[in-house]
């Protein structure tokens, strides 16, 4: 990639105020400045200008790929990281690179208004940087924003899987919406380490807010209890409406050994007789 001439950096270092003002003026305008800080914008704007300064000085070429841009690049995966992290979409992020490219043009148009060649030659290579710099710009923000929706996703997940202790030695896992092979993986850890926390003996997994049991469905409740008995303890599934017996049944399912309660209720109580503990019948 061809290098950009001296004029232009020097052209870009004398004029350094007037292109923050214009860049400004541009940012508010195509929207990039959304949720930003006045004074967190003009210092990023600041910076970046001072690192394009840098980078011409020291690399002496346009190919942002250089050795010469490698704290350019390093800044700009810390803005694209927070600008995510502030929810702004992508092309906002982008738009921070491009829209100095307006006022950066129209310098230039200024610099070599005698020399036609010369000014499509710069321009070519500004723009060239400048969209190099832009594209970086979007692939770290979708890291970022792939990270972000990543912890989300294992936050709910966790939080879709809450233990309960119910009794002294009696661990409940209450089961909402779909049980998928992630998922199911995660409520076998979170259950075997409370059985391993609290020593409990007896585990009570309630599906009534499963909507459908199938055969994978049924594999991954099968795989969780035996975990469970080969931890030592031993394993209850409640909330096994009509519909779900039905379709038990017409699936061909063999759940073996497993024992099941229509009820949360009801497999509690079978819980306590096995631990031995009687709290009495209502009157």
């Amino acid at each position: 990639m061809a290098a950009l001439q001296g004029s232009t950096l020097e052209a870009i270092v004398g004029n350094q105020p007037q292109l923050l003002n214009d860049w400004q003026a541009a940012l508010e305008a195509s929207g990039a400045s959304r949720n930003v800080k006045e004074h967190d914008l003009r210092q990023q704007s600041r910076e970046f200008l001072q690192l394009i300064v840098d980078g011409l000085r020291h690399e002496g070429s346009a190919d942002p790929a250089a050795a010469g841009w490698e704290e350019t690049r390093r800044f700009l995966d810390k803005l694209s990281a927070s600008r995510a992290q502030l929810g702004q979409e992508s092309h906002q992020t982008a738009s921070f690179i491009f829209s100095l490219k307006g006022p950066l043009f129209a310098l230039l148009q200024t610099q070599y208004r005698d020399q036609p060649a010369e000014l499509a030659e710069q321009l070519w290579q500004i723009s060239e940087l400048f969209d190099a710099f832009g594209l970086h710009t979007i692939r770290t923000y979708q890291k970022t924003r792939e990270g972000v929706i990543k912890r989300q996703q294992e936050e709910l997940l966790e939080l879709s899987t809450p233990v309960v202790k119910l009794w002294e030695g009696v661990l409940a896992l209450p089961l909402i919406g779909t049980l998928d092979s992630h998922r199911s993986q995660t409520v076998m850890e979170s259950l075997l380490q409370r059985i391993v926390e609290t020593g409990s003996e007896i585990a009570i997994i309630d599906i009534t807010g499963v909507p459908t049991v199938d055969t994978l469905v049924a594999q991954h409740l099968l795989k969780t209890v035996t975990a469970i008995r080969l931890m030592g303890a031993d394993c209850i599934i409640s909330g096994v409406r009509p519909q779900i017996a039905q379709t038990i049944v017409h699936l061909g399912l063999d759940l073996g050994t497993l024992t099941t309660k229509s009820n949360l209720a009801d497999a509690l109580k079978l819980a306590l007789k096995r631990l031995g503990t009687d709290i009495g019948e209502r009157a």
